[in-house]
């Protein structure tokens, strides 16, 4: 009884925070609950039914196991509970989600169970998530004559699973909840900070916003019992930043709906709006879910009678509101018309929110039971020798004659699954591609695990090519959450048939390298689609798209993912780099000359950007296609010369065989094969088989925008303004400015370097300036902490070799220790360099955090409210982005530079150079 004592202790503990039961995922557990159910006479019997039908986790948890099995003993009368009935039994079974109860229904319709038989092939019609072991039985038992199965494979070819759900709704009314001004990253629903809690989803909805917008939200729910609550980025966009499922999540657990009385805390069914709409990212997730996300373009620029935009004092264009969108406003969404109407008036129309596609997973309540229901049902027409009936509305096909291809459009139809031979696909076709290559990271694995789980997935997809589960976002505090949640997840990941980070067996090294290196290591051709569980999977080989924790699950147990062919820009480069300058601030210029050349308007949001910087290898591209994130792109594809591909996939190759000697393969040695890859994929490039992808000269793009480098002449600096009058203009990564802005005397609170910005050159850059400080004035010393953490443990052992590693060392105050990793975060910080353990560290403030109203000064990626340094009393915390050589010499003076400061600093330093191979490619 000791077990089930300990869960009663957690119910009170979890009661004293206003929460539930935790959901019961254990076998052991739920095995107990089971043997108090079965004795009439326990005291316990009561709350154990209720733990046992309501409290449970489906899918292929050990508890859905044991649950499944017990049911199946109540259906074939071997057990008797007064208040599970037998049909009961069947209703519970068919929330269950796969796995166990696919096995159990079919156990039951594949034997000669007479009516039993029947009611059970009748759940299975309503199931979608079977595997290839539930398939291959129905298939057999259909060749064998069996009557049931042959009624399961038509009802399945029918697609009856689908068509006999309930239509969506003609009108949905919602009332609005404005979540913010400006754009709302996804740290506002999900931080980071609670990334322990996101599998828990009870608590981890606690952390939504704040306490007071829940109190609003639900007196909305209040006053409007019959509406949902839609939640809005006011001026701003809903969603940006990191892919978080647990985003969606918390917003579909406060204004959703249950998606089965059976399963506590899983809603779907989310609505969200942003005057400039949903991140492509958190726009999947809301699909995920059956949501639905709204473009709601209710500010435009305000303009003069010639047409002209409007512009205020600096010279920014000035906006005016098209209608009202605030809290409390009722409107309407008509699924029919595809129009968003307040009363009778119509407001916009939504039909890009409400797509055929769209409207599927709305009425499933996700697109994962589309996904799954597609194969179910091509599966059984196969088996029956029939032509499947068209019943999902058909794939848009784009294809122009005499149009040539972007570089996603020619790896999107390369990877495409049942394309028509011959026929090739242009931008907006709607696609199911393989995907090459899976990255899990550790703060949302946990809810990937659960998602697979809820998929009935057991084992990885042959298809994938590799797959990989980091340890990066809790590199840095080997805490108790860590301790509770890490292992646990590397130990699933490692049997599931993935790459991981830490070996639950304890027999290699723990690797804590940030998960996008990694996977930028493991991707051997740039041909390759890759799909990663972080915004910043956006790799400088082939093209990587950053998911949620459930897109994720369901490329690792597929091997597909389904998407339209996203438009292009393409962005090339002319003139030279200045002797002084970084790379990283060629990265920051784009960004703010796009917005010059445009006008203001973001051509980057929501799609690829073909970026040639042919001339630079993976490691510093990868500077450039990371920041398309901040950029809200959709994803970036690197164009590379042939030579440099060949440099990038040798090094490549290298550290893979690093993992290997690590002992990281696996018994179907995935990283071996890698390598075999890359060396297939050098030799045809240097035989001239198959060069370097390259897109055609006829392609069209969206837009093409042409950096000229000339124009930069400082290092240039990413500001979240945080004092502007316009809230909407806070956070926003827009705001480019370059050093002289500054004006030599703002104080710097902090340096930090590292993130998946950083490559080898940065930490060597961190090591040339120090020694050049030392030869000039005696010694080195900081009048602000700078933090250190290199991405990889493989740049700190080519760090050591090439002789780097040990003047870090010198200048530290502090270097890491695995072997006495840190079990708390560091809340104070001395004047002095510490070396950190790889990983995330600051960038994903999860962990560490600078101290609460600091001007942090950083390479990472987010400047987001409360990211890296949280707001205290009257200061507001802020975190500039901008290349290593400035953060350093920040850090060394306390302040930000003079230009002039810079540029001494940085002579004789080998910074990270770019020159463009052509203006026109």
């Amino acid at each position: 009884m000791s077990i089930y004592n300990d869960y009663i202790q957690e119910i009170e503990d979890r009661k004293a925070q206003g929460l539930h039961p935790k959901p019961i995922d254990g076998a052991e557990l739920l095995s107990e609950i089971i043997t108090q159910i079965k004795n009439v006479n326990n005291f316990n019997r009561e709350e154990a039914v209720n733990f046992f039908i309501y409290n449970t986790l489906p899918g292929t948890t050990g508890a859905a196991v044991v649950k499944a099995q017990f049911l199946k003993e109540i259906i074939l009368g071997e057990a008797v509970v007064a208040e599970i009935t037998p049909d009961f039994a069947f209703e519970l079974l068919s929330h269950m989600k796969g796995g166990p109860s696919i096995k159990v229904l079919l156990d039951i319709a594949l034997a000669d169970n007479g009516d039993k038989a029947h009611k059970a092939a009748n759940v299975l019609k309503t199931q979608v998530f079977l595997y290839d072991a539930d398939t291959d039985r129905l298939k057999e038992a259909y060749h064998n004559g069996n009557e049931i199965a042959k009624e399961i494979l038509e009802s399945y070819a029918q697609a009856e699973f689908f068509t006999k759900l309930p239509e969506v709704a003609e009108e949905i009314k919602v009332v609005t909840f404005i979540a913010g001004i400006g754009d709302i990253s996804t740290d506002l629903l999900s931080p980071g900070n609670q990334a322990h809690s996101r599998s828990d989803r009870e608590l981890h909805g606690k952390c939504m916003i704040t306490p007071e917008a829940q109190e609003e939200i639900q007196a909305l729910q209040a006053q409007h019992p019959n509406k949902s609550v839609m939640l809005v980025a006011e001026k701003g966009t809903m969603g940006v930043g990191s892919s978080r499922m647990s985003g969606v999540n918390n917003v579909a657990l406060w204004t959703g709906k249950k998606s089965s009385p059976y399963i506590p805390f899983v809603n779907i069914a989310p609505i969200v709006g942003g005057t400039n709409g949903i991140s492509p990212i958190f726009l999947t997730t809301v699909d995920v879910t059956g949501g639905i996300g709204i473009d709601l373009k209710n500010w435009v620029k305000k303009i003069d009678e010639n047409g002209n935009v409007i512009r205020n004092e600096n010279d920014e264009p000035i906006l005016e509101q098209v209608y009202s969108i605030e809290t409390g406003t009722v409107l309407t969404i008509n699924t029919r018309t595809k129009k968003l109407y307040n009363g009778e008036f119509e407001l916009i129309d939504i039909s890009k929110a409400l797509t055929p596609q769209k409207m599927e997973f709305i009425k499933a309540g996700g697109s994962y039971a589309i996904v799954f229901g597609k194969k179910i049902q091509t599966f059984a027409a196969k088996t029956l020798g029939i032509e499947a009936p068209i019943v999902f509305a058909p794939a848009k096909e784009v294809s122009i004659a005499g149009q040539g291809l972007t570089a996603v459009e020619k790896i999107f139809n390369r990877n495409a699954v049942g394309l028509t031979q011959g026929k090739i696909l242009h931008a907006g076709s709607d696609v199911r591609v393989e995907v090459n290559i899976v990255g899990s990271q550790d703060t949302t694995g946990l809810m990937t695990a659960q998602e697979l789980e809820a998929m009935a997935a057991t084992v990885i997809s042959p298809i994938v090519d590799g797959a990989y589960q980091s340890g990066c976002h809790t590199a840095s505090v080997w805490d108790k959450k860590a301790q509770a949640n890490i292992p646990k997840l590397m130990k699933f990941m490692n049997e599931f048939g993935v790459i991981t980070a830490r070996d639950p067996k304890g027999e290699y090294h723990a690797m804590t390298d940030v998960i996008h290196k990694v996977l930028n290591d493991i991707t051997i051709d740039e041909w390759a689609i890759i799909i990663g569980g972080d915004s910043h999977t956006r790799m400088s080989k082939g093209v990587a798209f950053g998911a949620d924790s459930g897109t994720v699950a369901l490329a690792l147990a597929t091997g597909e993912a389904s998407m339209p062919i996203p438009e292009s820009v393409k962005v090339t480069f002319k003139g030279a780099m200045k002797a002084h300058m970084d790379f990283r601030d060629v990265v920051h210029a784009t960004q703010l000359q796009m917005l010059q050349q445009f006008d203001g308007e973001n051509v980057f949001q929501g799609r690829i950007i073909e970026v040639h910087i042919g001339t630079l290898l993976a490691d510093q591209a990868f500077t450039f296609t990371d920041w398309t994130a901040e950029m809200k792109a959709k994803a970036s594809i690197c164009i590379s010369q042939d030579d440099t591909l060949i440099q990038s996939l040798d090094i490549a190759k290298n550290r893979i065989q690093i993992m290997i000697d690590k002992g990281m393969d696996n018994h179907n040695q995935v990283l071996q094969g890698l390598i075999n890859k890359a060396n297939k994929r050098i030799e045809e490039i240097k035989t001239g088989i198959k060069p370097a992808l390259m897109p055609d000269d006829n392609a069209k793009y969206y837009a093409e925008v042409i950096i000229d480098l000339d124009l930069i002449e400082e290092p240039m600096i990413a500001d979240p303004d945080v004092n502007n009058v316009d809230v909407s203009k806070r956070y926003t990564h827009d705001t480019i400015r370059d050093l002289t802005f500054y004006g030599g005397d703002k104080k710097v609170d902090l340096g930090f370097v590292g993130s998946c910005m950083v490559h080898k050159d940065d930490l060597k850059i961190v090591s040339q300036m120090l020694r050049n400080v030392e030869q000039k004035t005696g010694t080195v010393s900081f009048k602000a902490p700078l933090v250190v953490a290199a991405p990889t443990y493989n740049i700190i052992d080519e760090l050591k070799a090439e002789g780097d590693w040990e003047y870090l060392q010198k200048y530290s105050g502090f270097e890491f220790s695995d072997a006495l990793p840190k079990s708390s975060a560091r809340t104070e910080y001395e004047n002095i360099m510490y070396l950190e353990r790889p990983g995330c560290n600051l960038c994903m403030g999860n962990q560490e955090k600078a101290a609460k109203g600091d001007t942090v000064m950083a390479t990472s990626t987010r400047l987001f409210q409360g990211r890296v340094v949280e707001d205290r009393d009257g200061k507001k915390g802020e975190s500039l982005l901008a290349s290593t050589p400035v953060v350093v010499l920040s850090a060394i003076l306390g302040r930000i530079p003079s230009i002039e400061e810079y540029k001494t600093a940085v002579e004789g330093i080998n910074l990270t150079k770019f020159t463009p191979v052509s203006t026109k490619l």
